[in-house]
C-alpha cells in the first residue's frame, strides 16, 4: 500500500518490488532492484526515507524517517525481519539482522553487521566493518560495544547522547504527559493521509 502523507507520496523504481501487504508512507524512495517484503512498514513521518539499489527489507521490519533524522539505507543492504530502524544512516553492504534496533542519529559504516537483537543507541557510530554481536548494545561515537548486563556502563555513555532531545526534541525534564501530548499531535497528522496505490 502506498500512502500520501504531509502532501508527499512514495516513489518506487519500476524494477523495485513492494509486497501487497507492505506499507510505504510519505516521502519514501525505493531504488532499482530493492525489495520491500510482506508486512514491512516504511514511514517518512516528516523526514525522507531512501532505500538503495538491491537492498532487501524483510518481513515486518519498521523503518521511520524524521525531519532531523532522515533514513538513508545504502545499496545491497539486508534489513532482517522485525528490525526497527529509526532516523538512521546505513551505508552500503551492511547486514542488519532480525530484531535489531537502530535509533535516531545512529550511523552504520559500510560492510558492518548488527546481529540478532543488537541495539545501536542514538547518535552512535558503528565503523565500517564493525560488528554488534547478538543481543549487545553499541553506544557512543565511536561506538563502544557492550553486553546487555553492563547497564551502568551503557547508561554512563548513553546519558551524554541526549536521547530525549534527539528522539523527541525535548529536554530530559519534560513530563511524560507533556511528551505524549506532543507525540499525539505529531502522529495525529496521519488523519489526513490518503491511499494512492
Amino acid at each position: 500500500m502506498l500512502v500520501r502523507h504531509r502532501g508527499l507520496q512514495p516513489s518506487v523504481d519500476p524494477s523495485g518490488y513492494v509486497a501487497p501487504t507492505a506499507v510505504l508512507v510519505g516521502d519514501v524512495r525505493i531504488a532499482a532492484g530493492a525489495r520491500i517484503l510482506h508486512g514491512a512498514v516504511v514511514t517518512a513521518e516528516d523526514g525522507q526515507v531512501v532505500i538503495g539499489e538491491d537492498a532487501v527489507v524483510m518481513e515486518n521490519a519498521l523503518i521511520r524517517g524524521r525531519a532531523a533524522h532522515p533514513v538513508r539505507i545504502g545499496a545491497a543492504v539486508l534489513v532482517g525481519p522485525n528490525a526497527h530502524l529509526n532516523g538512521c544512516v546505513i551505508e552500503d553492504e551492511c547486514f542488519i539482522a532480525t530484531g535489531a534496533a537502530l535509533f535516531p542519529g545512529s550511523r552504520i559504516g559500510s560492510g558492518a553487521e548488527v546481529r540478532i537483537n543488537g541495539v545501536v543507541q542514538v547518535n552512535t557510530v558503528v565503523p565500517s566493518g564493525g560488528v554488534v554481536p547478538i543481543g549487545w548494545i553499541a553506544v557512543g561515537d565511536p561506538a563502544v560495544i557492550l553486553p546487555p548486563e553492563s547497564h551502568e556502563e551503557i547508561w554512563a555513555i548513553q546519558r551524554e547522547l541526549d536521547f530525549p532531545g534527539t528522539v523527541y526534541g525535548v529536554d530530559r525534564g519534560v513530563s511524560m504527559r507533556e511528551l505524549m501530548r506532543r507525540q499525539s499531535s505529531y502522529y495525529g497528522e496521519h488523519a489526513e493521509d490518503q491511499v494512492v496505490g
